[in-house]
């Protein structure tokens, strides 16, 4: 058993209490013996124990043996029927499967039973105001509430005393397992005292023609039990591999729409992880909150499918109208779920976890607790993984940076209660999901200097770059493109231009020339379309302004506080590079440097430039497939 101390402690308390009434209803038995009628009840209780029927969903088997302890307090008293249900627990622990002969559980399992029947019958005695019926007849009719009150104290005391344990076991309510777990059980308990009580109508004693006529009624309801709690545990499994397979679409679903974010890829997995333990951290117990959080979480970016990728991937910052689409998202996204029939309330969750406490949000501008608790659990877990995470607008930070922005985002952006909780125990989540809020698609070491597959062997050698791009490096090209970086070197007091030359056979870029800080290390480097800044130029053919430079060369630019310009260079109404310009931070480009710059990108299609241009895009795919191209 999984107990804490004081679980343990309370379970000890339970069996020893049992073990002492157990053993004084013993000793009373032995000074004042009932006779051979009691051996027949106690019989017939084993052997009715013994056919029990399992409970769907639940690790506990009922049986109509109660039926007879009730038999057994009526007839006989107090001790004859606890010691009945002591003898009953104790045969069904030693024929059960492995993990119930624990002994701790077979004394505990005893011992809340034989105190629940213990307390019930004295409540019976105490309000009846009788003797047992073999020594004091009295009409049934007269004990009817007697026996109610006998049954409901043997139900609650019995369901109780396993609930408390359970609770410490699973640590949750005992209340709330309770209610979940035992209430419909009672049927079993009055049904047994109903049976008792028809039986001890017609005698006082052990009379074998009553039980002739009440064993059919028993196996009868013990048929009952089994085939009707057969078919309900047939439905439960049916409905958990619906349930799983409904669960498997919805994550292949948030996993596909995860992926359209090229550098985000795993956030929903954690921001999942971080909420479910959050949420558990926040006392949260309620199943249902917690599996609509759970589906929220992987759901919440549903949204983003309705969001242009060259927005999504733009590596810099979004412009008022791009801002504008992208907050879309968390409508769009509750919409398209709506028309889900979820059994827990996932949609607000998505809808609304963007919205701030101080009611500046989006979509609705809801404020404080108005906003839905499991939405403002996710706002603050999303917000922690995005910024600890590479985005395609900035590097990752550091935890305690962070957290930093959390704290001043408390009590204007997220409800503070949960920032304090989260902040008390994002050591403590982090562990738990594995790798912490790091991401794996680090920017450190993404773009490293990639030759051609047949020359991969050679990447070391400086010759072999030079021999792996000879066709595009010739001399004309060359001088031309680095007249061109010269004079940009020259009017922007950059420190590092780069041209980037488009080979559509491959869907790369290859960097043909750079002029300044590293450049000589920069040459041959190739670099996917879309991915990073140059590349999302290329993939959408617009410019990237003032940008982190380390979003596109961090092995080049190091720590440095650099930022970078990318624009993309037009041949034949087609794109056919990007010029990337890198210089301090503290001078970001101004409209006038940003149209020469465009005029720069312009003097590529122009002669001679731009015949040198063209023969330099055939000669790198003739060079780079290995083969000269077909005429068709």
């Amino acid at each position: 058993m999984n107990l804490s101390p004081r679980g343990q402690l309370y379970v000890v308390v339970v069996a020893a209490a049992g073990l002492l009434i157990v053993g004084h209803c013993i000793t009373i038995l032995l000074a004042n013996p009932i006779g051979w009628e009691w051996v027949v009840l106690a019989g017939l209780t084993l052997l009715s124990g013994s056919f029990t029927v399992r409970v769907p969903s639940f690790q506990a088997r009922i049986s109509v043996s109660e039926t007879f302890v009730f038999t057994s307090v009526l007839l006989f008293g107090t001790c004859a029927g606890t010691l009945t249900v002591a003898l009953d627990t104790l045969v069904a622990a030693l024929s059960s499967r492995r993990r119930a002969r624990e002994p701790l559980r077979i004394l505990f399992n005893l011992s809340s039973g034989s105190l629940s029947i213990w307390a019930a019958a004295h409540i019976f005695y105490a309000t009846a105001g009788i003797a047992p019926l073999s020594i004091a007849p009295t009409r049934v009719p007269d004990l009817l509430w007697p026996l109610v009150a006998m049954t409901s104290v043997y139900f609650l005391v019995n369901s109780g005393l396993v609930a408390v344990a359970l609770a410490t076991e699973r640590n949750e309510s005992a209340f709330t397992i309770w209610r979940k777990l035992f209430p419909w059980l009672s049927i079993n308990y009055f049904g047994g005292a109903s049976v008792a009580a028809l039986l001890v109508s017609y005698t006082r004693s052990v009379d074998f023609m009553a039980l002739s006529i009440i064993v059919p009624l028993l196996v009868i309801s013990y048929l009952t039990y089994k085939t009707a709690l057969g078919r309900v545990e047939d439905a439960v499994v049916h409905v958990d591999e619906v349930n799983r397979l409904y669960l498997s679409t919805i994550e292949t679903l948030a996993t596909a729409i995860d992926a359209k974010d090229q550098v985000t890829h795993g956030h929903i997995r954690r921001v999942q992880k971080f909420a479910i333990g959050l949420a558990r951290k926040l006392g949260i117990q309620d199943p249902l909150q917690l599996k609509a959080l759970e589906a929220a979480a992987l759901l919440h970016d549903m949204g983003k499918i309705a969001v242009p990728e060259h927005i999504l991937n733009k590596p810099s910052g979004l412009t008022a109208g791009e801002f504008d689409k992208m907050k879309l998202h968390a409508s769009v996204g509750a919409n398209i779920l709506s028309s889900i029939k979820f059994p827990y309330p996932v949609v607000p969750i998505v809808r609304h976890h963007h919205e701030s406490w101080d009611g500046t949000g989006y979509p609705d501008g809801l404020r404080g607790t108005d906003i839905p608790l499991g939405a403002r659990i996710l706002a603050v877990v999303d917000c922690f993984d995005a910024l600890t995470s590479d985005r395609p607008y900035r590097p990752r930070l550091a935890d305690h940076e962070a957290v930093e922005i959390l704290m001043k985002r408390r009590a204007i952006m997220y409800d503070p209660l949960i920032v304090d909780r989260f902040i008390a125990t994002k050591d403590e989540l982090s562990e738990a999901i594995g790798d912490g809020a790091a991401t794996p698609n680090s920017l450190e070491g993404f773009l490293r200097p990639i030759l051609p597959p047949s020359h991969a062997a050679e990447a070391g050698s400086a010759k072999a770059i030079a021999s792996a791009l000879s066709v595009v490096t010739k001399l004309e090209l060359r001088q031309a493109v680095r007249t061109v970086l010269t004079a940009v070197n020259k009017e922007t007091s950059c420190v590092l231009s780069v041209a980037y030359l488009k080979d559509k056979s491959r869907d790369e870029l290859v960097i043909i020339d750079a002029l300044g800080q590293n450049a000589d290390s920069l040459i041959g480097i190739t670099l996917p379309i879309g991915s990073k800044v140059t590349g999302w130029v290329a993939a959408n053919g617009r410019a990237i302004l003032n940008t982190d430079a380390r979003l596109e060369m961090p092995t080049a630019v190091g720590t440095a506080s650099l930022i970078c310009a990318a624009l993309p260079i037009h041949f034949a109404a087609e794109i056919a590079g990007v010029l990337l310009v890198v210089r301090s931070q503290s001078q970001p480009f101004e409209s006038g440097e940003i149209d020469y710059l465009e005029s720069i990108c312009r003097k590529f299609n122009e002669t001679p430039l731009r015949e040198l241009l063209s023969s330099a895009l055939t000669s790198v795919a003739i060079e780079r497939s290995g083969r000269r191209p077909s005429v068709h």
